[in-house]
């Protein structure tokens, strides 16, 4: 599933390629995408401008002007295996196309998903506010302190692994960077949120960040589905040190990697530098 790098990388190529662009047209393919009704996607973008995009938790966000009935935002969520392709307008449609959504110089944007569990959605300004304050802490933002994770956390008994991918606390870290923070941070998985320290908590902050911000530098992480908006791979796969990586010797110690289970999810770490 696509985690804040991932969709971070998309964002920041629909803002150099889209940006400002007008729409022409909108063709729903597969219904099950949209939210609300598809005819209203239809119906609301021809015309619209794109003004600007931006990224919050793991959304990508189309603030638009002049749609049809007032819309001010497209928000797009990827899903499992959502991808937002910009392509020629000669170009064929790729398997599993569900949006297609024209520009008037003659490009298209194409939503495609194999699984379906994505969704495109139009929203008024009202109505992205409210879901916007609903999330956590964005954290790559300032507000993202080692002081506000600790206070948080400190009342929370959930495993600390299950707790930093909670995106009522904190947005887009998924189950690849939450092990690999971990492991960076040098602190167990299975811990209590409660029962970390104010030093732990520091650690944590500042390893989420790192493991975020290379992850964009390197457009990502594609371990099977996950494209940038060019259909390239990202590349941050080759640097992961915990994750899918169990039985292999850790880079630091040597000491074989593991995996637990955490939510449904698989978690893994080293026994050794994760005491």
């Amino acid at each position: 599933m696509p985690e804040l790098p991932e969709v971070e990388t998309i964002v920041r190529d629909l803002q150099r390629l889209v940006t400002g662009a007008t729409m022409k047209d909108a063709t729903v393919l597969r219904p099950d995408l949209i939210e609300g009704e598809a005819g209203s996607l239809e119906a609301e973008l021809p015309a619209a401008r794109i003004d600007s995009i931006d990224r919050r938790a793991k959304n990508i966000i189309v603030s638009l002007s002049k749609s049809r009935r007032g819309a001010d935002h497209l928000v797009i969520n990827l899903g499992m295996t959502g991808r937002v392709l910009v392509l020629a307008g000669s170009d064929a449609d790729p398997p599993h196309t569900g949006v297609i959504i024209g520009l008037k110089d003659g490009r298209k944007i194409v939503y495609q998903d194999v699984r379906r569990f994505g969704r495109l959605e139009l929203l008024s300004a009202g109505e992205w506010r409210a879901r916007s304050d609903s999330l956590g802490y964005e954290p790559l933002s300032d507000e993202f302190t080692a002081e506000a994770l600790h206070e948080l956390a400190k009342k929370s008994k959930v495993a600390v692994k299950v707790w930093l991918m909670d995106q009522k606390r904190v947005v887009g870290v998924g189950n690849i960077y939450a092990s690999e923070a971990m492991f960076r941070a040098g602190i167990d998985p299975r811990k209590s949120a409660e029962r970390l320290t104010k030093a732990e908590a520091k650690r944590l902050q500042a390893s989420v960040r790192e493991v975020l911000l290379e992850a964009i530098n390197f457009r990502g992480t594609t371990l099977m589905d996950y494209r940038d908006a060019a259909g390239e791979k990202g590349e941050f796969s080759r640097r992961l040190r915990v994750y899918d990586r169990e039985g292999e010797p850790c880079v630091t110690c040597g000491k074989k990697v593991e995996r637990v289970v955490q939510g449904g999810r698989s978690t893994f770490f080293c026994p050794s530098c994760q005491k």
